[in-house]
């Protein structure tokens, strides 16, 4: 399954992602910028916020209510579609899944 990851500046990380891995792991193993995931994905620290645009947004679902907590704490401002990547769960149906990674 493919995955894309567009950063501030416009560049595009494009990479390969498992099912079953998190878009945070996906986002470490292809090195991507302002992506640290420094819990490990336990919720705790926000530092692997994205924004998923409109067109996925049904796809990719909304944040859980501890999420939507943690939201409120990212280092960039929330956006309405942002979404920790730790959350998401790469499943077939995100085959093609673009994020933007904001500064």
């Amino acid at each position: 399954m493919k995955v894309t990851f567009e950063l501030a500046d416009g560049t595009e990380i494009k990479t390969d992602a498992g099912a079953g891995m998190t878009l945070k792991d996906v986002a470490l193993a292809a090195s991507v910028p302002n992506i640290t995931g420094d819990c490990g994905g336990n919720l705790s620290c926000a530092t692997c916020h994205v924004v998923v645009p409109e067109d996925w947004v049904e796809k990719v679902g909304g944040p859980g209510e501890i999420e939507d907590e943690m939201l409120d704490v990212t280092m960039a401002p929330r956006e309405a579609t942002s979404r920790l990547s730790c959350q998401i769960e790469i499943t077939e149906a995100l085959d093609g899944l673009r994020v933007r990674v904001p500064e």
